[in-house]
């Protein structure tokens, strides 16, 4: 039983509590009685939610200044959210990736798909690194931290605030060590063959890419004897996968400087240094330059970071993955290969592959879809929130 009884807050008639019965894990502010108590509501709490009938629904961590105001935690109304309740939680998400992979490098906590709505917890061996992008997972953070010591083992826990998740939440940017202490170096991260070095402290997000890992694979399998272009690299993903899986040499473009120092002292640590080379710059205007090169390769891939990252952005992004689908697409051999990504929740699969191919089409090119990839099994879906399948991968035969 909770100690105190906790606060309520309640649907509006108009609300779709089906849903939420259902699995749906979001209550939007306009779904809710947002009276003078309830806005008086401190971000994060803990509250009851209820019908508009007064029925139980479970409990939600409520955050009136997001869009987002609730978040389901448990639909058993007696539960007691605290230190407990989150351990419970992270042993079962560890429970799946201990049963998937053999080293501890993956992303632990998948937020709604695995009970923790707005968390991720990426693992580096002994080193979590949290992104807390809701109000309640911000105000428990340090049970947080303790639970993954006490569940994974973990040494080191950090603190990562740097999300548009947390600026929607009206949350800090401060980053912070919450266990342990930070890294003083890149961590070494072995995936598919490849080595990728790991900035835990000052990379982009958490410092690296899990969810692509299945679709590195895939690539690496065209790779053998072809010149393979990365284009939107970060720390050297399809590259470095792709020397692994045998190819004569990869060319890395990417705007970060830093981040293709590390892809670059991860290709040196596979032996690959001779095979691999870099390009910094803006990726349209390399590619523009490359074609005017007239260069070609036998495998392309651009993974872009979001261009569609919501739905009133969604005409401009599609716009966009239609460019670097025609831009790349020339730079592709004949019979060779063009790898498109995007992690963009607001462009489904369907949008998604009609830029792409209007793009290839564009670029007087005829293509083959031959592979549909999606991210790793370490991030799994909730079947009923459509925003947790964000990556998309197509492989086309050009």
């Amino acid at each position: 039983m909770n100690v105190a009884p906790l606060p309520v807050i309640r649907l509006k008639p108009n609300a779709n509590a089906r849903a939420l019965r259902r699995g749906y894990p979001w209550v939007y502010s306009n779904e809710l009685v947002l009276d003078r108590r309830t806005k008086a509501l401190a971000p994060g709490t803990v509250a009851l939610l209820e019908d508009n009938e007064r029925t139980p629904l479970g409990l939600v961590g409520f955050n009136g200044a997001s869009k987002i105001a609730g978040r389901m935690l448990d639909r058993d109304i007696e539960a007691v959210i605290g230190r407990d309740w989150l351990a419970a939680r992270l042993a079962r998400a560890l429970a799946l990736r201990e049963t998937l992979f053999a080293t501890p490098f993956y992303r632990l906590v998948h937020a709604e798909a695995d009970g923790l709505p707005g968390v991720i917890i990426d693992r580096f061996g002994d080193t979590a690194v949290v992104q807390a992008n809701a109000a309640w997972a911000d105000v428990l953070i340090d049970d947080l931290a303790a639970a993954l010591a006490e569940v994974a083992g973990i040494a080191n826990v950090l603190k990562n605030a740097g999300s548009r998740g947390r600026a929607l939440e009206g949350l800090d940017a401060v980053d912070a060590v919450l266990l342990g202490a930070a890294p003083e170096a890149p961590v070494p991260v072995e995936m598919n063959g490849a080595i990728y070095m790991a900035d835990l402290t000052g990379g982009q997000k958490t410092g690296l890419f899990y969810d692509q890992r299945p679709n590195h694979a895939f690539a690496a399998r065209l790779a053998p004897g072809r010149r393979v272009l990365d284009v939107f690299s970060h720390v050297g993903g399809f590259a470095l996968a792709s020397l692994a899986g045998g190819a004569v040499s990869a060319l890395a473009v990417d705007g970060s400087a830093p981040a293709l120092a590390l892809a670059e002292e991860g290709a040196s640590r596979m032996g690959a240094d001779d095979r691999f080379a870099t390009r910094q710059g803006d990726a349209f205007e390399v590619l523009t330059a490359l074609a005017e090169e007239e260069d070609r390769y036998g495998l392309v891939i651009c993974d872009p970071p979001a261009f569609a990252p919501s739905k009133p952005a969604l005409e401009a992004g599609l716009r966009a993955y239609e460019r670097v689908a025609r831009l790349s697409a020339g730079l592709v051999e004949e019979g060779g290969y063009l790898v498109l990504c995007s992690c963009s929740h607001a462009a489904d699969l369907g949008a998604f592959t009609g830029a792409c191919l209007r793009g290839i089409g564009r670029a007087g090119r005829r293509a083959q879809l031959v592979n549909t990839g999606f991210a790793g099994p370490d991030h799994p879906l909730l079947p009923q929130l459509a925003e947790s399948g964000y990556l998309k991968a197509l492989v086309f035969r050009l």
